[in-house]
Order: C-alpha cells, then structure tokens, then sequence
C-alpha cells in the first residue's frame, strides 16, 4: 500500500474502467483516460493504491465532498475500486482502512460514500469499514435507460 503517483494513472485508469464496463459502481459510461487521471490525482484529498507483486490492483481516493464550498473541508467522498480478478480477496478492505488514515492524518473528520443500491459486495464492504448508513436516494441516477437507487454512507474519522 503507498501513495498513489502520476506513474499510476495508467493503471488506475484501467481498473476504474473495469468498473464503468461492469455497470455496478458508477454512473460513468466514458472510460478514464490516464491523461485525465494523472491530472486528477493531484485534485483528489489522498489517493492510495495496492500493489501485489508490483502491480497496481486497487486504490482508493478521497476526493472533496464539494468543490463549490469550503463548508465542506475536512469531509472527503471516498471510492475504492479493486481490479476483476482480485475482488473479493482482501484488497478493497485494506483499502478502505488505510483511506480512513491517510484521510486522518490530512486533517479530514469524515469520509462518505455512495453505493449502488444493488451493488451487495461493496455495501458490504464499506460497512465492514466503519461506514453507516445515512439513506437511500431512490431513482437517484439513470444507467443504460435504467433508473438505479444510490446508498449513502458516512464514516467519522473523529
């Protein structure tokens, strides 16, 4: 687990597309460009990723909550993606974890985070990380002409 850096942008667009292709993380329908993710990671609060055997699997941002506000600092919209192959062994949780540190220790107090209404694995997931359940936004977003119900999720880092 490190810090993630410009050099990773290729990697993280890649299993941030995986997400837009299997339609059960996001909204997105245009796949990330590196380009576009490199510039973004400099944005973004903290952006960890996971490495095994020296290659990128995973990572996690905290992005802010709101860029129109300074209301807003110290809560960061967190988001992990782990690559096809490496789900479910492990890497989002110590993911999630070490966001919450790196999150901590860049002063953040909060972190939220929504989740397809449908997507059990990662609300599973985000729970299992200390997040709870604020509500449902219901109809929240349409994906392929289909109408989905977003989760959302908070977690204090107080």
């Amino acid at each position: 687990m490190r810090a993630a850096r410009p050099a990773d942008a290729e990697a993280i667009a890649a299993i941030h597309n995986q997400g837009i292709e299997d339609r059960i993380a996001t909204f997105e329908t245009r796949l990330k460009d590196p380009g576009a993710v490199s510039d973004a990671i400099a944005h973004w609060l903290c952006c960890l990723v996971y490495e095994r055997a020296g290659e990128v699997i995973g990572f996690a941002k905290a992005a802010p909550y709101e860029d129109r506000s300074h209301y807003y600092d110290g809560v960061g919209e967190a988001t992990v993606y782990v690559a096809r192959e490496h789900r479910g062994a492990g890497a989002g949780a110590a993911l999630l974890a070490a966001l919450a540190e790196a999150a901590r220790a860049r002063d953040l107090h909060k972190l939220t985070a929504k989740v397809f209404a449908g997507n059990g694995a990662s609300l599973k997931l985000f729970a299992g990380a200390g997040f709870r359940t604020v509500g449902t936004h219901l109809r929240h977003g349409q994906l392929d002409g289909e109408w989905l119900d977003v989760v959302v999720l908070e977690r204090s880092l107080d």
